[in-house]
């Protein structure tokens, strides 16, 4: 199975790839509207707005208090003493001579070290909780062509750990669905929501908005209510957006007809690939190796989905096979019409690519299509 999610994560790596003067000056200040916008309603969303302006009518009332009563004072040194005071931070630049400028005194170190106490201990109780929600998966998320997750398994972190190799996804947002009690692995562009693959969990997940989703078998049912599930979540999926790349996993390949008729881009089989690879590493020793060493990022080639050089355009596949080799040190295997179109393996010499197709090749690191790397 582990071959079947490398599989996978190579299937998904493939698919990855003025205004007037006044409207600019509102263009300027429109972050900093709406950041005390953010600022106010967050205060009133966690009750801290009643709570701030006690703090700061404290703050004014001792400052002018200060200055009334405190001979050469000013009423900015009056305020610069209770923020000081209210802090606990203490210069001693200023001090009350005064009796009743002491009174004062005392009066914002009792009351206003207890209010400013209540105010951070809010605050950071705040942050905490909302750390725990997204530890356990109760978060929304709004991300933009990014990749969901359905499941959690050996075969995901497997998936997981692979895209994080690649540099293309090493530190993009990835959307986890599973029903587990929290999060998995500590990744901080993973986003964890906690529940079975539903309208609801795929809609907190925007996936309106996703590029591709991956939706793996649940180890813990049999296999028919195993592939079962994963056509219904498929299904929910295409009914959401049918513009998402969908790679789905599956147990049996009697199922693989109702993934296509629920619209699935890619299907993988994993036992029909594991099975398949080791009937040929039987007959013909080694062929196993080298297919390890493709599918995984830590060793060796790797397989890689670039777009048709420039200057290789119109040609005969031959001609561009003889090309990246002497150019690339790469060996094409595939040429796909566009980027989610047919994928033809091993074409006819005679065969020619066109602008806007893709070679899927085999090389040591991936090949930069605008220029050629020997020669």
């Amino acid at each position: 199975m582990l071959k079947g999610s490398i599989a996978i994560f190579n299937h998904l790596l493939l698919i990855e790839q003025q205004s007037s003067l006044n409207n600019m000056k509102k263009a300027r200040r429109l972050p900093i509207y709406s950041t005390i916008i953010r600022i106010i309603k967050f205060f009133q969303k966690e009750n801290l707005l009643q709570l701030f302006f006690i703090i700061v009518l404290l703050i004014i009332t001792s400052s002018l208090l200060l200055a009334y009563f405190e001979p050469n004072l000013s009423l900015l040194n009056a305020l610069w003493w209770s923020i000081v005071t209210l802090t606990t931070v203490g210069y001693g630049d200023i001090t009350p001579t005064t009796l009743e400028g002491r009174v004062v005194g005392i009066i914002i170190m009792f009351f206003g070290i207890g209010l400013l106490g209540m105010f951070t201990a809010t605050i950071a109780s705040i942050f905490v909780e909302k750390k725990l929600k997204e530890n356990k998966g109760m978060k929304s998320f709004h991300f933009e062509n990014h990749i969901i997750l359905c499941e959690w398994n050996h075969r995901t972190r497997e998936i997981l750990a692979q895209l994080r190799m690649d540099e293309r996804t090493a530190t993009a947002p990835i959307v986890l669905i599973a029903n587990i009690p929290e999060k998995p692995v500590d990744d901080d562009n993973l986003y964890f929501i906690q529940g079975e693959v539903t309208e609801e969990t795929l809609t907190r997940a925007n996936l309106k908005q996703a590029k591709t989703v991956v939706i793996l078998g649940n180890d813990r049912l049999e296999a028919n209510a195993r592939d079962a599930q994963v056509v219904l979540a498929t299904l929910t999926v295409e009914s959401i957006n049918p513009e998402v790349y969908t790679i789905v996993e599956l147990v049996d390949e009697a199922n693989v007809q109702h993934c296509k008729r629920a619209h699935a881009d890619e299907i993988i089989v994993g036992s029909e690939f594991s099975t398949h690879l080791i009937s040929r590493a039987a007959l013909d020793h080694g062929i196993s190796i080298v297919i390890s060493e493709l599918l995984s990022s830590r060793v060796g080639n790797d397989i890689y989905k670039i777009p048709v050089p420039i200057h290789l355009t119109g040609k005969r596949f031959i001609e561009v096979f003889s090309s990246l080799k002497e150019q690339y040190n790469s060996i094409a295997l595939s040429v796909q019409r566009g980027n989610y179109g047919a994928v033809i393996s091993n074409p006819g010499i005679d065969f020619r690519v066109e602008k806007g197709d893709f070679l899927i090749v085999i090389s040591e690191k991936k090949p930069d299509a605008t220029k050629p790397l020997h020669g």
